[in-house]
């Protein structure tokens, strides 16, 4: 005979382990503002990532990697307008999961590879703006240029300031990217509201000061009876226009990178190993489970 007690213990150990998953799930969660905010010397950068509101475009997405740059080297994108920095800041973010190790491999498996941004997904690149090349250089640096041609490899890998595998990666680079011709490409449209037209204006009514009918003349006969208003002098009813609203925009599917990736060599000098991303929510939300199930594993056993 099965054990009511035993039957209900099941089912409360199974609903009590949902709900710490997905309160785990939920506090794994990243949050670009957050997280560069623990560098003060990131802060221009994070200023212009909230000011350009990619952070909301970084935080939607699940897979990514954002190169970032210290004060000092985000010190030359001052005096541009914020469409224009919002263009050169998508470039710097890669649209898949790069840690340090990944990325060294993939640039030792392929002597220069070539990895999809932001930028490309917004649909106002042009060419080869919205990719990034990678590329190991001199003794074993790793270097990031545009995809543009003729464009160098300017900018090099520093170190992993975060990492979330396989969520988010953080790595400072040591000059943002330069990309020939981006400051004039095409912003994104924006969609905008249809202005409906006006409505015809309503045809003047006939004016008769008396109010009253016209009465047949003395001279034209006594029965001849008063002549019906002209249809043309009837008013002409209102017609509504209805305004055409636009299609909303279709989203921009990210292109994959299908670059090759071997086994993983030695790591080079100038990149250190990515460190896992402190989180001090998700330490409390692990107190939490292990409270709850040490309580619930007393319950069952009593």
């Amino acid at each position: 005979m099965t054990n009511p007690k035993a039957s209900s213990s099941s089912i409360l150990f199974m609903l009590v382990a949902i709900f710490l998953f997905s309160s785990l799930s939920s506090s794994l969660a990243f949050n670009i503002t957050k997280l560069l905010g623990q560098n003060p010397e990131l802060s221009t950068f994070n200023n212009y990532l909230t000011q350009t509101k990619l952070n909301d475009e970084i935080n939607r997405r699940q897979t990514i990697t954002v190169l970032v740059v210290d004060n000092s080297a985000a010190a030359s994108l001052s005096g541009k307008s914020l469409d224009v920095i919002k263009k050169i800041l998508s470039v710097h973010v890669i649209l898949d999961y790069y840690d340090v190790e990944k990325i060294t491999k993939l640039t030792t498996s392929k002597k220069t590879s070539t990895v999809t941004t932001l930028f490309q997904a917004s649909g106002s690149a042009v060419d080869q703006e919205g990719f990034l090349k990678v590329a190991l250089i001199n003794e074993g640096e790793i270097a990031f240029g545009s995809a543009v041609k003729g464009a160098s490899l300017n900018a090099k890998l520093v170190k992993s300031v975060a990492a979330q595998p396989f969520n988010i990666s953080v790595l400072q680079i040591t000059a943002p990217v330069q990309v020939p011709g981006i400051e004039s490409s095409p912003s994104p449209p924006s969609p905008k509201a249809a202005t409906p037209s006006a409505a015809p204006k309503r045809a003047p009514a006939p004016s008769n000061k008396s109010g009253a009918a016209p009465s047949p003349s003395k001279n034209s006969g006594a029965n001849t009876p008063a002549t019906a208003p002209s249809t043309a002098d009837a008013p002409v009813a209102d017609t509504p226009t209805t305004a055409a609203t636009s299609p909303a925009p279709a989203a921009d599917e990210p292109v994959a990178d299908n670059a090759p990736v071997s086994s993983a060599p030695p790591q080079a000098d100038a990149a250190a190993d990515p460190p896992v991303l402190s989180n001090s929510g998700v330490v409390r939300q692990g107190m939490k489970i292990g409270i709850v199930a040490a309580a619930l594993m007393l319950w069952l056993v009593v």
